[in-house]
């Protein structure tokens, strides 16, 4: 879709955008910004014109590992068929972005299987399923 761009997340998209969508989708917190990698602006962001739709993190390991994490998107936008167009041009744009740091492999963990379908059709293959998660604030 012509109208889709991909940008890299800034400083002001954190608190101005992300926190919304998360707490849209139910979440009772937002992930804490020190959390994500590079302070919330480790990631990308898809656009549809002025109208950011979705956007993702790439935590870059010590490893030949990458990994795509905290997927979320813009509960409101609901334009068929841009919304899937743009999920799944984010997880490219993620990819190919572990790519780019010399990763050999891209890990992910979500929740639901709403992604299941994009990430499968962006080669990736399903592997255990986990039934904790845990953390430890040190």
């Amino acid at each position: 879709m012509d109208s889709l761009e991909v940008r890299i997340l800034n400083d002001t998209d954190y608190q101005g955008i992300l926190v919304g969508w998360w707490k849209d989708w139910g979440w009772s917190k937002a992930p804490e910004k020190d959390f994500l990698p590079e302070n919330g602006k480790g990631g990308l962001m898809i656009m549809d014109g002025d109208v950011p739709v979705c956007a993702g993190f790439v935590y870059v390991t010590n490893s030949g590992i990458s990994w795509i994490d905290w997927i979320v998107s813009n509960k409101q936008y609901r334009k068929k068929p841009y919304r899937k167009y743009a999920i799944n041009l984010l997880i490219e744009s993620l990819t190919e972005t572990c790519k780019n740091f010399g990763s050999k492999y891209v890990y992910t963990i979500f929740k639901g299987n709403d992604l299941t379908d994009v990430f499968e059709s962006n080669g990736y293959t399903k592997t255990t399923s986990y039934k904790f998660e845990m953390i430890k604030i040190l």
